[in-house]
């Protein structure tokens, strides 16, 4: 059998095992597992990523990738700052229900790292990447429309990915489609209104 080295084989590892779990769960991606997934030795798994910690910060990292890149692809380049908003809350919430799967696992995984000492470090990395990509597309958006944003970008982002994670959370756990659409459009509006300085803050109670 022809050798295949490390590089060949870290995609096909990750395949493998987002295929494993996606199907039966966090807690079925032993190593032993994802290696019969792809009909290996459970040793090259751990030549290849070193740790079953490592392969899952290579899943939750591959997951998150591909999530971006569909939503980056679907920035409008000529909107207004609202519709360039809409429609990349839109391009996101289309994968929350074209690949519920996708979002499911992220959770699975998310849930898992905070127990997991070795893999929370993996967890921030995700949530700091997916604000960081979200804060540089309201920045992009508010530049080249001309919108001058009453509250900096990363706020902006971090509110919205805030209501969004309840979304999908609930689109997960308990579907509605009328009530999505609305709670999504009520979201962007509340985005749209807090960038512009129309949004009026309540005085929270001292905890």
């Amino acid at each position: 059998m022809a050798h295949v080295s490390a590089a060949e084989r870290r995609p096909q590892l990750i395949k493998a095992a987002i295929d494993l779990m996606t199907r039966e769960g966090v807690a079925a991606g032993s190593t032993r597992a994802i290696a019969a997934e792809l009909g290996v030795a459970q040793a090259t798994v751990h030549y290849t990523f070193g740790t079953k910690e490592d392969l899952y910060r290579a899943v939750m990292e591959q997951l998150t990738h591909d999530l971006i890149t569909q939503v980056g692809r679907s920035a409008p380049t000529d909107a207004c700052f609202e519709d360039t908003i809409a429609a990349l809350a839109t391009a996101l919430w289309r994968t929350v229900r074209e690949q519920p799967t996708t979002h499911l696992l992220l959770t699975e995984l998310s849930m898992f790292a905070l127990r997991t000492p070795r893999l929370k470090e993996a967890l921030e990395g995700h949530y700091r990447e997916v604000t960081a990509v979200t804060t540089k597309l309201v920045a992009e958006a508010a530049e080249r429309t001309g919108h001058q944003l009453a509250q900096p970008p990363e706020t902006l982002a971090r509110f919205f990915l805030a209501g969004f994670d309840g979304l999908s959370s609930q689109r997960l756990s308990l579907p509605d489609e009328e009530a999505e659409l609305a709670c999504l459009q009520a979201l962007v509006s509340a985005v749209v209104a807090l960038a512009g300085g129309r949004l009026e803050f309540v005085t929270l109670p001292t905890v």
